[in-house]
């Protein structure tokens, strides 16, 4: 009887969403029959974790025989929940285990993998999530439920993972969506653990797993595992899970080798900063310098990645847009964020300089942190804009989360009107578009900051 009601339920969904297939069908699509035949029969993985891959120093180490994931194959259209075992070595910073989210469609391999934004942490205060200190998201690691609707800034976070927004649409929206939550504080980067004591001497010391790489080994190492091989894949998240996205891309893209890949990193810079260099030239050095240590960064992980996409360079972590696009000259590649960020770049500055620290007043210190980041910005804009296949787009200035990611909630006003050109045509470039990948940058923040109130935008200004 189940079975019954599960293919009536299926006939019907089938008779909505294969009319669209049809109509634009496209690489790693699956046909009218083949779909029909995964919603009872799931397509198996076809790319699985050689056996070579599963040793060395970050391995793509798999669920032990037995252990229980959560995941149901012909389960559709729906968030589950995939837990990881410690064998596999994915752990959360306060040492809770890992997991990570997917919804599966039937009817395509493509898949859009989403790195969850959230901050960073180095040392106690911002590890704990301390009142006052800018911290890193879920230091208390990840519910099993985290991906329903009253948690909203997971489910409904951005339009590349709602598959019905309101408004704003984007072919990602019919792919398989892998959602991957932020617990260890390092961008997605780390391999370390820390121990941070606590300054006033009250409480015991805090030991954090910063651990971001080796859970990102063990996701991709479970999808290679239990799903087919992508057609097309995007690698995109906001804040640090576009950082995540930026550092994790060539990696992705060649141990998943889906026949096309793209990458949206929003508002995740890594900036130009040369090891020995000064602070003056690059703002983002002081940064850099602690997070070297505080995340292992300099033991092992930059070294691999070094190895994974030659031109990364172990002095400069800016060297890794020039690498990615020489590397995947076929990808298309995108970094967008606003000009008036005042989020990604307090983390940036705020800590590491005493005049913005000991400012005397809201505005100069608001001044002095954007002064910081026009410079990091225009040298990355002029990066990109001698990298063909990997395009920047620089608006100014959006009355939402301090001007901090451009693809959060809606992909409107991030337009740049100068120009004429929408958010939604910078995306377009980069997951649909021929030739050079779109590049623009606005001037002014005038017709931005006149645009009439957004009711929405506020409420959610509130609750951030």
């Amino acid at each position: 009887m189940r079975l019954a009601t599960r293919l009536r339920c299926s006939v019907i969904l089938l008779s909505c969403l294969l009319p669209a297939v049809h109509a634009h069908a496209e690489v790693g699509d699956y046909g009218f029959w083949k779909t029909l035949r995964n919603l009872t029969s799931p397509p198996s993985a076809d790319n699985p974790v050689r056996a070579e891959q599963r040793v060395g120093p970050y391995p793509m180490l798999g669920n032990p025989a037995g252990f229980k994931s959560g995941f149901s194959p012909a389960r559709y259209y729906a968030w589950q929940t995939v837990q990881l075992a410690p064998e596999t070595g994915a752990v959360c910073g306060d040492g809770s285990p890992y997991k990570f989210f997917i919804n599966r469609v039937p009817n395509t391999t493509n898949t859009i993998i989403y790195m969850e934004g959230g901050g960073a942490c180095w040392d106690y205060a911002s590890c704990t999530g301390q009142t006052g200190i800018r911290g890193a998201r879920n230091p208390n690691g990840i519910p099993d439920d985290y991906m329903k609707l009253m948690n909203p800034s997971a489910s409904l976070v951005s339009p590349f993972v709602v598959r019905l927004h309101p408004y704003s649409r984007v072919k990602t929206q019919k792919w398989n969506m892998v959602y991957i939550p932020y617990c260890t504080g390092d961008l997605y980067a780390g391999d370390k653990v820390a121990t941070y004591d606590d300054p006033a001497g009250q409480k015991p010391p805090l030991t954090w797993h910063h651990n971001g790489l080796r859970n990102g080994r063990a996701v991709l190492g479970w999808l290679k595992d239990n799903m087919p091989r992508p057609g097309q894949m995007l690698s995109t998240g906001c804040s640090a899970g576009g950082a995540g996205s930026l550092v994790s891309h060539g990696i992705l893209r060649q141990d998943l080798a889906p026949d096309r890949g793209f990458l949206i990193d929003d508002s995740g810079p890594i900036f130009d900063a040369m090891v020995g260099g000064d602070s003056q030239t690059y703002p983002s050095l002081p940064l850099q310098n602690l997070i070297r240590g505080a995340w292992g960064l300099d033991e092992g992980p930059l070294q691999y990645l070094q190895r994974r996409l030659p031109g990364v360079s172990l002095s400069n972590l800016g060297s890794i847009y020039p690498a990615l696009a020489s590397n995947l000259p076929g990808d298309r590649l995108g970094h967008t964020h606003f000009w008036q960020d005042l989020n990604y770049s307090s983390y940036s500055y705020e800590r590491f300089y005493p005049e913005i620290m000991n400012a005397p007043d809201k505005a100069t210190k608001e001044a002095l942190i954007k002064a910081k980041w026009k410079a990091d910005t225009e040298r990355l804009n002029s990066t990109l804009a001698n990298l063909p296949n990997f395009g920047g787009y620089f608006p100014q200035y959006r009355a939402l989360n301090e001007s901090h990611c451009t693809t959060i909630v809606d992909f409107k006003n991030g337009d740049i009107q100068e120009q004429g050109l929408e958010l939604s045509h910078f995306i377009d470039s980069v997951l649909n578009g021929r030739g050079p990948v779109l590049d623009a940058s606005e001037i002014s923040d005038a017709a931005d900051r006149a645009k009439p109130y957004n009711l929405i935008y506020a409420l959610i200004n509130k609750l951030l």
